[in-house]
């Protein structure tokens, strides 16, 4: 019939419009759409290259099939040539990395024609957050270059690279491609090997900035300042670009990274096609959870299915999926369904993650390109650069955790310039089901500002040490380092690891001070994971995450085969498994209770009081759950043994009075089932405001704290020193805990579900919960709230994340430890937790809320 002939895109398969039709065509599934967001085509815009590009940059690139740059290619090229630092924050495949590429390769045939000192060369350094990500850099760029000959010579420098290869690099290589950790433990450390090279350096370019943030950014930063203090020392001053996925003030945000001025560029130019993005809800299933409390099916089902029916349509799609068991369990799922419909489809469909072979990944992604693939279950390794156009379709099993991330991810599609169909599936927990029902939260907000704090000690004193090692330190360097510098160089020197001579303060160990800090992790000596049976070293665990990731009776996944772990040895630091097939994934519960340190901050609210500040959390993995695979059904609770860990922190906390609580109508057998209920719901619904991954933060409540005197509910940063989360949450309280009480109250369930209050990770069994009484302490909390205060930025270099720089006087911010971290998971219910997402589960669980105390 004319109406079933529906309208094909140019490359023969449906538009975005019908492909969505279709899906929403089965039974029940039009009710599973909450909101459809149409995003028009928008028409690129084409500029002329600056006058400081050399012609035969320009002859390559239109070699390459570019005749002319889009506007922002021109601009940010523009920046370069003049030498000013430079970030680049448009959308997917906007073309960013030509912006930076330009300047550099001009700048490497300028250095050819006029030789510095011993005949070398311009230099550039590129910095990448993976090692893929630069290997697929490193290959585009020999490309693109490959007309000037041998002018440029692109080469990675990274844990894989031959110890035979590496002089080289280092005497011939102009372009060179690393990692911020092998800057950190490699480079800097070895510095004099690398003199030739750092003294002509004229670019370093940083790509995807927008993911150094929270510890990982605020390490990154320290270290990039230690990069330009060596290469002060040798006569040189790197000009700074920097590419970044949509982010709210870029230009700031890359000033904190790097302490320097940088300049932005952020309207894009390039071509875009329609995009079609709808927000999909799963329908709740016959299962019953925790205290009988309904189970809706999980994104990682629902995500399979409708890939399953997108292959079938013909449509080119990647399914982003939060654990790496998550994507491979999406793909075998789609794959099982196909072969019962085609048998020639389930080939076309594949798993793609970190853990894969080089050569795997790149065969993966030519099966993409081509077409020979027609649908990928990728976890975030596909989301950071690596080049794949063609794509017509997007699934997200559940919202990534910043409005970044999702815009990023949900660029996949369309890259040719084509329309594309984006499609968030949510998770079954309250961040995900406030976000479905609310469009105007992802579609009217502006993506997140990046949140980073280099002045936090416990991340500025090891690279204090490690800069004092790599050159002696002094009084001038310290202005580079940040204001809490001369103090943290004091203290240092009287704990014995530095100290002052008439050159400056010098590293007094044998150890290496690069060693001291695990830039990505929290330090301490890695947990092995050995397997039983042949004594093999399958990899290790952070310290701080063994706890939760590999005690005993845990499923732990390695290259995609499944562990059970037999034991945990602490005092050994090894972790002995064994291989299974279990049915089923685990999920650490822990216990918590935090101590107040210093208030720095308090706000009034009315009676209530909010504060911010510095606690003392101890925290105690006590049990694991057992969860059936895809439709996540509890099976069982297990007791666990395990030793208390203390973390110093940063928190926000807030209280309220008898008078309050009599007035909300909270009697006191309700209070601590509404502390606890919307401690849970608001740390669920923190990374809508703050760039946080809800495993970085952790919370307690408490009907009647000991420092306080109130009833009081604190939500804390999962790293030592703080992260600059809870510090944002105080920022926007208000806002915060609005939505907070808005997801509990717009949830249809009666006494509470996983998509409102409950937590998979409580380690109080999510006893007791009041949703009733937590809506109306939230409401009688937030009658007397002042509005959200404007977010002022703190100076280029310093600071946290978009708000005032912290008071630094109070205990837990100025005496860190360089020791191990003692751990960094918390919560009797809700507790962060290192090791992120679980890879045994269905990749749509939240294990890493903190919850009520036990006090």
């Amino acid at each position: 019939m004319a109406q079933d002939q529906c309208p094909q895109s140019a490359h023969g398969r449906p538009s975005p419009r019908t492909a969505l039709e279709r899906l929403a065509a089965g039974a029940d599934r039009d009710a599973r759409i909450t909101h459809t967001e149409h995003l028009p085509p928008r028409v690129g815009r084409h500029a002329s290259w600056p006058e400081g590009i050399r012609p035969e940059v320009v002859a390559a690139v239109a070699a390459a099939g570019i005749d002319r740059p889009w506007e922002h290619q021109a601009r940010a090229a523009e920046h370069a040539t003049r030498g000013e630092s430079v970030v680049v924050s448009t959308g997917t495949a906007s073309g960013k990395s030509l912006g930076y590429l330009a300047p550099v390769l001009s700048a490497l045939l300028d250095g050819i024609d006029s030789p510095g000192a011993g005949g070398r060369g311009a230099t550039a350094l590129y910095l990448a957050p993976t090692k893929a990500l630069a290997a697929d850099q490193r290959r585009a760029v020999a490309a693109l270059a490959a007309p000037l000959g041998t002018s440029v010579r692109p080469a990675v420098y990274d844990g894989d690279t031959p110890v035979e290869e590496r002089d080289w690099v280092r005497q011939y290589a102009t372009y060179v491609l690393t990692n911020p950790d092998m800057l950190h433990r490699g480079i800097l450390p070895g510095h004099a090997r690398w003199s030739s090279f750092l003294r002509h350096l004229r670019y370093v370019v940083i790509d995807e900035c927008h993911t150094y943030r929270g510890v990982f950014g605020s390490h990154v930063a320290q270290v990039l300042r230690r990069l330009r203090r060596i290469c002060a020392r040798y006569g040189a001053e790197p000009v700074f670009l920097l590419a970044s996925a949509t982010a709210a003030d870029p230009g700031r945000a890359a000033a904190r990274l790097t302490g320097v001025p940088v300049a932005e560029v952020t309207d894009d130019a390039s071509p875009r096609g329609e995009l079609a993005f709808a927000l999909w809800e799963p329908p709740l299933t016959r299962l019953s959870g925790e205290h009988g409390a309904p189970v809706r099916r999980t994104a990682t089902a629902e995500s399979a299915e409708l890939l399953t029916d997108l292959v079938l349509q013909g449509v080119r799609t990647v399914a982003f999926v939060r654990s790496r068991r998550g994507a491979e369990l999406v793909a075998l799922i789609a794959q099982e369904r196909l072969a019962e419909m085609d048998p020639s489809l389930p080939a076309r469909v594949a798993a793609y993650r970190g853990g894969y072979l080089p050569e795997e990944r790149r065969a993966l992604e030519r099966d993409l390109h081509s077409g020979r693939l027609l649908g990928l279950a990728s976890t975030s390794a596909l989301e950071l650069g690596v080049d794949v156009s063609g794509l017509d379709a997007v699934l997200l099993a559940g919202y990534p955790g910043t409005r970044a991330s999702l815009w990023q991810q949900a660029g996949r599609a369309g890259r040719s310039g084509q329309g594309a169909l984006a499609i968030m599936v949510g998770r079954d927990d309250p961040l995900d089901t406030y976000l479905v029902h609310h469009p105007e939260a992802i579609f009217e907000q502006p993506v997140e500002s990046t949140v980073l704090d280099p002045d936090n000690p416990y991340v500025l004193a090891p690279h204090l040490c490690a800069a004092a090692a790599e050159l002696p330190l002094t009084d001038d360097d310290l202005a580079l380092f940040g204001p809490e510098a001369p103090a943290l160089v004091g203290q240092l020197e009287r704990r014995g690891l530095l100290r002052r001579r008439p050159a400056g303060w010098y590293w007094t160990r044998r150890e290496r001070a690069a060693d001291l800090t695990d830039i990505r992790g929290e330090g301490g000596k890695p947990v092995q994971v050995v397997e039983s049976a042949t004594g093999r070293l399958l990899g290790t665990v952070d310290a701080s995450s063994a706890h939760t990731a590999v005690h005993d009776g845990a499923v732990h996944l390695h290259q995609g085969r499944t562990y059970l772990v037999e034991h945990l040895d602490l005092d050994d630091g090894v972790a002995l498994v064994t291989r299974a097939d279990p049915t089923y994934s685990t999920m650490a519960r822990d216990t918590t209770a935090v101590r107040v340190l210093a208030a720095d901050i308090e706000e009034p609210w009315g009676e209530a009081r909010i504060h911010f500040g510095s606690v003392e959390v101890t925290h105690q993995v006590v049990s694991y759950l057992r969860r059936r695979l895809v439709s996540g059904e509890v099976l069982g609770e297990t007791k666990l043994d395990l030793p208390p860990r203390t973390l110093r922190t940063r928190a926000v906390w807030w209280t309220v009075t008898d008078d309050q609580l009599d007035a909300a109508g909270i009697h006191p057998e309700e209070l601590p089932g509404a502390l606890h209920a919307a401690e849970h719901a608001s740390i669920g619904l923190l990374p809508l405001f703050a760039t946080c991954d809800r495993w970085d933060i952790g919370g307690v409540s408490v009907p009647l704290h000991a420092d306080t005197g109130l009833p009081t509910v604190f939500v804390y940063d999962g790293h030592p020193g703080g992260a600059g989360f809870a510090e944002r949450a105080f920022h926007t309280a208000r806002s915060w805990l609005a939505a907070t009480r808005e997801a509990i109250a717009a949830c249809e369930c009666d006494f509470g579900c996983p998509s409102c209050v409950q937590s998979p990770k409580c380690g109080n069994g999510n006893d007791p919960l009041d949703k009733a009484a937590a809506i109306r302490l939230l409401t009688c909390l937030l009658a007397s709230a002042p509005a959200d205060p404007p977010l002022a930025g703190p100076p280029a270099g310093h600071g946290g994340g978009d708000t005032p720089p912290k008071p630094s006087a109070g205990p837990g911010r100025d005496e860190p430890s360089l020791a191990p971290a003692a751990g960094v998971t918390a919560g009797t219910d809700e507790g962060p937790s290192r090791s992120g997402p679980p890879d045994g589960a269905d990749g749509d669980r939240d294990p890493g809320r903190p919850g009520s105390a036990d006090g």
